[in-house]
């Protein structure tokens, strides 16, 4: 089975992180994640999250730290998540190719029903937020 690589933003401003909600229908849907997509053949990273942001929530980034990277297998598929955190440079996200948007603190991922591959990128978000505020 070959392994699906998607890039994902960690989009922080202002002590909250976008999370977008899946279009129903699809693969997950109706599930929150952090926004991004599937790698293009011959497309860096990096390269897949820009354009991914740009169709999906109108922004343009600047440049994307690696974050971790997670692969996990669903029975359909098995998908290789690069979690990079980045900041809009221009534009202000809207809901273009997804169900909605919402800007949350790391301690109300959880209130949020995302895909098991997201699992260990909320905890150590929620982790890391409770260690800077102490």
């Amino acid at each position: 089975m070959s392994v699906i690589q998607v890039a994902a933003g960690l989009i922080y401003r202002d002590g909250r992180y976008l999370i977008a909600r899946r279009l129903a229908g699809g693969h997950l849907g109706g599930f929150w994640e952090f926004p991004g997509g599937k790698r293009e053949p011959g497309e860096s990273l990096e390269g897949c999250l820009a354009r991914e942001l740009r169709e999906e929530l109108n922004i343009q980034i600047g440049h994307p730290a690696l974050f971790d990277v997670v692969r996990h297998a669903y029975p359909e598929k098995t998908v290789e998540l690069h979690f990079f955190h980045c900041h809009i440079e221009s534009g202000e996200a809207e809901a273009v190719q997804c169900a909605e948007l919402r800007w949350v603190r790391p301690d109300e991922l959880t209130q949020f029903q995302f895909p098991p591959a997201d699992d260990v990128i909320i905890g150590r978000l929620c982790h890391e937020a409770g260690r800077s505020e102490s």
